[in-house]
């Protein structure tokens, strides 16, 4: 009687902690692809990637060169969209609505600046 007994106390004592382990696993996660218009070449890509790795509550980064885009996923309850763009803004690239810290965009290497004639940030 008593081995049944702790059967079925083992059984519902793993039953609950793979329920517990089971939600915390389940974090909602969302995704976004920025424009960042002065990321051009393998400088940006790193620069970006690497800040962004840092932040809290991002779990991956990819910026395409060629369309100029980065494309973010992140944890909803650690950060949100507008703070990734102002990350992205306070490292020195525009990220669509949000414009460059000038003072970030000054220390950029020249081949991340900008060339175009809509630049938005000017020095």
């Amino acid at each position: 009687m008593k081995k049944k007994f702790m059967k079925k106390s083992l059984l519902i004592i793993f039953a609950l902690f793979g329920l517990v382990l089971f939600a915390a696993a389940q974090k909602t996660t969302d995704k976004a692809v920025i424009k960042t218009p002065a990321a051009q070449c393998d400088v940006c890509k790193d620069k970006i990637e690497k800040y962004l790795f840092r932040s809290q509550g991002i779990t991956s980064v990819k910026v395409d060169i060629k369309k100029r885009t980065t494309t973010v996923t992140w944890i909803k309850d650690r950060t949100n969209l507008e703070n990734i763009k102002t990350e992205i803004a306070n490292i020195g690239f525009d990220a669509d609505d949000v414009t460059a810290e000038p003072s970030a965009y000054a220390k950029l290497p020249p081949c991340c600046k900008n060339t175009e004639p809509s630049e938005k940030v000017k020095e």
